[in-house]
């Protein structure tokens, strides 16, 4: 009660801080005038000039309206392209170490360019950072003009780039560059025997794209640089071939409670228990003595050299937890972890404690080695490091919390531009999969018969797979966009909003790419038919465990005042609400005696759906605290050794 009347008094902090950024917005747009009079060469002279005043004792915050007005004139000439207002809010929330909330459309990249130009007058580098090595390059060839422009240097490290490269570009003034690569450039310049070797410049100021993705998606993968170990590889072919022979119960929550509140032992008749919640597997009594027989083992808890306990759990754990084109792929003989965020394939990256190793034995392929950990750090503790950090991207109000707690980062949501006119429809939910497929597919139809372009998102490779084989039936062209077929993404979203297009896409379309209504590049009579057709219709197969990537989803459509629509299909056997609620609603949907095929549509459902998904986003905060946790006692150990390391290489005396 009392929050509420305080924000009636005063306005929410988002409120309060627009405000006072607002005066910011005026000087700078005053300046406007008088910078579109200087020459080339006068606006060249001004790094100089600002650097100048820096060293006489002025502040970032003092040369800020001017350096912002500068960049805003040098991006006309350059780029043809103005800052908006609310480009320039953005900028401003940047520079003060926040993270700028920005819809899909309203130039975050463009936007980046002022904090980006201002913190590298101090001269100790600026990091922007994004999710893929395609867009660090994109973004770097797109801005650098404009850096360039000033006299500042730009660079942009790839995968692939070898020592000497990745030092070069690490030199300049403004770096575009991966997370992972960030990550694992440090522990490997904390590995080096020469201070001549290490390649990354002080930790000053990042500015992270797509910062939820980074932040808290990734941020439950520590980094591992790893060497191979001794230990043997037979163990994990012996625990695959134990698995068949027992008998499995997947448990759910509903289930758990109900066998608690009657006392009745659920592990009865069975070999082990799966709770897919949890994501754990346990092994029954009758499980142990079943697998003691088949290993000719007396006690497996008590042979603990041989860690059968250990080797049997992952076993089970790949066999039932982890599928194949959902949370892997196996491709040239590898297996290769999809993150389950993005959609995106992780060459290099192996799940740890001997998941992988059972991944593999599971697919009938040589079994890799097991790797000792040589180094690792989070990405959480990665980033606090730098000196200020500040992030952006379109959806981050539903994590703000995490993001202060663990980063001390606000998040500021920025006006857009234009007035949102996207129509979102409340989800269609229905009892059984193949009825909502169904009617997924007629959607799809009638929005191809009239023309009008259709984006359809799915969460994995084989949902993705599932539904293209279903409109291939029907006789719909349409493009696929997976991990499978990533070279082809950028191309392929550019041209999701031409007339009659249909695109079926994992999360891998929700981020990085804008879709121009008629196609890109945009012609102005197919970009006004598609306007009258209602623009972009956005189709969510299924909901995500986090709201924040149904609503990047939906912000594909609907960009910069666009016309558009999104509508979610859904059912009562999809992973989220089978697992959080699903039989609360099959009931609810049982006592209105609706029949198969008939679907549900009302804005109570919805919230209910979003209800479930805060509960599960709760809960990986919670891992992703406990995580931290467990790290921050290891980073009191690395800070201390990295820093012996260090002192040693520049020649300090640490007797």
């Amino acid at each position: 009660m009392l929050n509420l009347i305080i924000r009636a008094i005063f306005g929410t902090r988002n409120t309060r801080t627009l405000k006072r950024i607002q005066p910011l917005v005026e000087i700078i747009n005053a300046l406007e005038h008088d910078t579109e009079k200087l020459t080339d060469e006068q606006l060249k002279n001004k790094t100089d000039e600002f650097r100048q005043r820096l060293s006489g004792g002025e502040t970032l915050q003092d040369l800020l309206p001017e350096a912002f007005a500068v960049v805003r004139e040098v991006s006309r000439r350059t780029l043809k392209l103005r800052h908006f207002d609310e480009q320039l809010i953005g900028a401003v929330v940047l520079h003060e170490g926040r993270i700028a909330e920005m819809k899909t459309g309203e130039g975050k990249t463009l936007a980046a360019t002022m904090p980006a130009y201002l913190n590298a007058l101090t001269g100790e580098g600026v990091h922007i950072v994004t999710v893929n090595d395609y867009l660090a390059k994109r973004d770097r060839e797109w801005m650098g003009p404009v850096f360039e422009f000033l006299g500042l240097k730009t660079g942009y490290v790839q995968h692939d780039m070898n020592f000497a490269e990745r030092q070069e570009m690490y030199a300049g003034d403004i770096t575009y560059i991966t997370n992972n690569e960030l990550g694992f450039d440090y522990l490997r310049d904390n590995m080096v025997v020469r201070k001549e070797d290490r390649v990354v410049r002080k930790l000053s100021y990042a500015i992270v794209d797509e910062v939820d993705s980074i932040l808290i998606d990734e941020a439950r993968t520590p980094l591992i640089i790893s060497g191979p170990a001794e230990a043997s590889t037979e163990k994990y072919h012996v625990a695959n071939r134990v698995v068949p022979h027992l008998k499995g119960k997947f448990i759910t929550e509903a289930e758990e409670i109900e066998a608690k509140y009657k006392g009745v032992d659920l592990s009865v008749g069975f070999d082990y228990i799966v709770d897919e919640k949890a994501h754990s597997i346990t092994l029954t009594e009758q499980g142990v003595s079943k697998c003691e027989r088949l290993l000719g083992v007396k006690n497996i808890y008590d042979d603990v050299q041989s860690e059968w306990v250990h080797h049997l759990t992952q076993a089970l754990r790949a066999h039932t937890l982890f599928k194949k084109d959902v949370d892997y792929v196996v491709k040239d003989g590898e297996v290769i972890i999809v993150d389950e965020f993005t959609g995106r394939l992780m060459p290099g990256r192996r799940w740890s404690d001997g998941l992988h190793q059972a991944v593999e034995a599971k697919e009938n392929m040589r079994v890799a080695e097991e790797n000792q950990t040589l180094a690792t750090i989070t990405f959480q503790n990665y980033f606090r490091m730098y000196k200020k950090l500040a992030g952006m991207t379109g959806t981050a109000a539903t994590e703000s919390e995490e993001f202060w707690d663990i980063y001390k980062l606000s998040v500021i949501v920025i006006p857009t531009h234009k007035n949102m006119i996207r129509a979102d429809h409340p989800d269609v939910i229905y009892r059984r999969e193949p009825e909502k497929w169904n009617a997924i597919v007629q959607d799809i139809e009638e929005c191809w018969k009239k023309g009008q372009p259709v984006l359809v998102g799915t969460r994995s490779i084989e949902k993705n797979e599932k539904l293209s084989g279903m409109l291939r039936k029907r006789g719909i062209p349409h493009q696929v966009l997976n991990a499978k077929y990533h070279a082809q993404e950028a191309q392929i979203i550019a041209q999701a909003g031409k007339r009659t297009t249909v695109t079926v896409a994992t999360n891998m379309a929700g981020r990085g790419v804008d879709i121009i209504l008629g196609g890109s590049p945009p012609v102005p009579r197919q970009q006004e038919e598609v306007i009258s057709l209602g623009g972009v219709y956005i189709i969510g197969t299924e909901r995500h465990e986090a709201r924040r990537i149904d609503n990047q989803l939906r912000g594909r459509s609907g960009r910069q005042g666009d016309p558009g629509a999104s509508r979610f299909y859904l059912s009562l056997e999809d992973e989220l609400m089978r697992l959080f609620g699903g039989e609360r609603m099959s009931g609810i949907m049982e006592r209105l005696g609706m029949k198969e095929g008939e679907n549900i549509e009302h804005p109570w459902i919805t919230k209910a759906i979003e209800n479930a998904q805060r509960k599960v986003e709760a809960m990986n905060f919670d891992i992703r605290k406990q995580l931290l946790e467990y790290d921050n006692v290891m980073n009191k150990q690395r800070e201390a050794v990295y820093s012996l390391r260090n002192g040693t290489l520049e020649g300090e005396d640490i007797s």
